[in-house]
């Protein structure tokens, strides 16, 4: 696969620090600690043996070569057929598969298209993106489909030079612990400690982190699953859980209509079993190429004329039909159908009275006819001229430098969505979709086109800060290489 000069979000502001903060860091770690103990005859056993810097340096090209790769291999760009809009792929399925489940298709507004399976819509990338597992900022790149390989190896190659390195400091640490009795001037001077410590520290820290990542990541690709996936197991499950309590306990949790029967356990169908999910993972089922920093590959995203990886995935057959994944949010239906987030239903009826009450806002007849329409108007003017100062405010934001503009941006959505954001579900750790890249406004919703389309058509009842900002996102995908 040929790597992508502009792979990852051509993002401004504090993304651009990532990056180069990974390199200085690997510079430090792996140059400096060389200089320091082949410059410092006071650190205990000396320079570094030829042996040493062979393996040394050699863990350091393995894990530059890594690294660059994860950076600029292309995520992913699904290109579809102009017959696209019918079917998500022209392939058929053999009559020894489970049949597929009803259309249930899920449909990108800012790609206007359907998502293939397991695919979702990055915010930094701002397109749709195959197997997405999260965004890296640390690559400036999403890990997916394609990339998965060359992140894997990026932490392995990288796990094994911080583990080689704390080898070579420990060895310099045992001896300066040998030596705490002797005279101070007959021991490393105070630059070498200085320096060694904070070696120990850095060391410490990434390794701390990058294994904890790697484990992570490992546990990933033995199971076939991504981080993304892995937060939808755990929504499915939590929900179920909620339902099981709350109907045990009869409280009125969920509406009257709601039917149990579309809350049955969906087992995750992509877990193929242990050498299936490592070989699709990596794009071969060839072991010796898996960890190969050269030449090892990875897969590549099918064409959607022919299909393939990508566009279709082979399922276990575990559940009734296949196509069943991702679950629906049978939590944010309920909150549909009873107008709010965790709303009860003598709540709901304090609404519904309080909503007929209100309809003077618009100049409903029964409040005094003529009057009132003319004061109705005026209060839609303010409410009007107020969207339009928050409007002027985000352009001026979008003129500002990269950094501070992020920084308010986050603030200033936070205000917008208020409620919206609260009512995401998180998992244990507290994440979100959106802590791993995912644009949760165009996710988690099963629609066909024509209802996706009348949606789009009711843009005239959306903030005019909203409709800037999906102007925005539109001008970014329509710069996209």
């Amino acid at each position: 696969m040929t790597a992508h000069p502009l792979a990852g979000p051509q993002t401004t502001g504090l993304h651009l620090f990532y990056v180069p903060s990974v390199v200085a860091l690997i510079t430090f770690q792996g140059y400096f600690s060389q200089y320091l103990f082949n410059t410092s005859p006071d650190l205990r056993p000396g320079p570094l043996t030829f042996r040493e810097k062979v393996i040394f340096n050699g863990l350091l090209v393995c894990l530059w070569w890594t690294y660059y790769k994860a950076c600029t291999i292309d995520p992913g760009r699904f290109v579809f057929s102009p017959s696209s809009d019918d079917a998500t792929t022209t392939t058929t399925v053999s009559t020894d598969k489970k049949p597929k489940s009803p259309p249930n298709k899920r449909y990108c507004k800012k790609c206007q298209a359907f998502k293939p399976p397991r695919a979702h819509h990055c915010r930094h990338c701002a397109r749709c993106i195959p197997r997405m597992d999260h965004h890296c900022p640390w690559t400036n790149n999403c890990v997916s489909l394609t990339t998965f390989p060359y992140f894997l190896r990026f932490l392995l190659y990288t796990n094994i030079a911080l583990l080689y390195l704390s080898n070579l400091l420990y060895t310099r640490l045992r001896y300066i612990w040998s030596d705490r009795h002797l005279p101070s001037y007959l021991g490393p001077s105070l630059f070498s400690l200085i320096s060694i410590t904070l070696l120990c520290l850095a060391n410490f820290g990434t390794f701390f982190a990058l294994f904890i990542l790697l484990v992570t990541t490992l546990k990933s690709w033995v199971m076939n699953t991504t981080l993304i996936e892995m937060w939808e197991l755990d929504r499915h499950n939590s929900l179920i859980s909620k339902f099981s309590s709350s109907s045990s306990s009869h409280d009125d949790y969920w509406t009257d209509d709601f039917d149990p029967a579309s809350l049955s356990r969906i087992e995750f169908p992509y877990d193929l079993g242990f050498f299936k999910n490592m070989a699709q993972a990596m794009g071969t089922a060839n072991p010796l190429r898996w960890f190969l920093p050269i030449g090892g590959g990875g897969p590549k995203l099918a064409d959607q004329k022919r299909g393939g990886l990508g566009w279709e995935y082979d399922e276990n057959g575990f559940n009734d039909w296949e196509g069943m994944w991702p679950p629906p949010d049978l939590e944010k239906e309920r909150r549909a159908k009873q107008g709010g987030w965790a709303y009860s239903k003598k709540q709901q009826q304090q609404e519904e009275e309080q909503e007929r009450a209100d309809d003077y806002y618009y100049g409903g007849n029964g409040f005094g006819g003529g009057e009132n329409i003319k004061a109705a108007f005026a209060r839609r003017q303010q409410e009007d001229f107020a969207r339009r100062q928050r409007g002027a405010g985000l352009q001026q934001l979008g003129s500002r430098s990269g950094i501070a503009g992020e920084l308010e941006e986050d603030e200033d959505e936070l205000e917008w969505t208020g409620e919206k954001q609260q009512s995401r579900w998180r998992n244990s750790e507290g994440d979100r979709l959106w802590d791993y890249g995912v644009d949760e406004d165009e996710d988690d919703d099963y629609i066909t086109k024509e209802e996706a389309v009348a949606v789009d058509e009711e843009d005239d009842d959306v903030p005019l800060a909203e409709l800037i900002r999906r102007r925005k996102v539109l001008a970014k995908k329509d710069d996209d290489p």
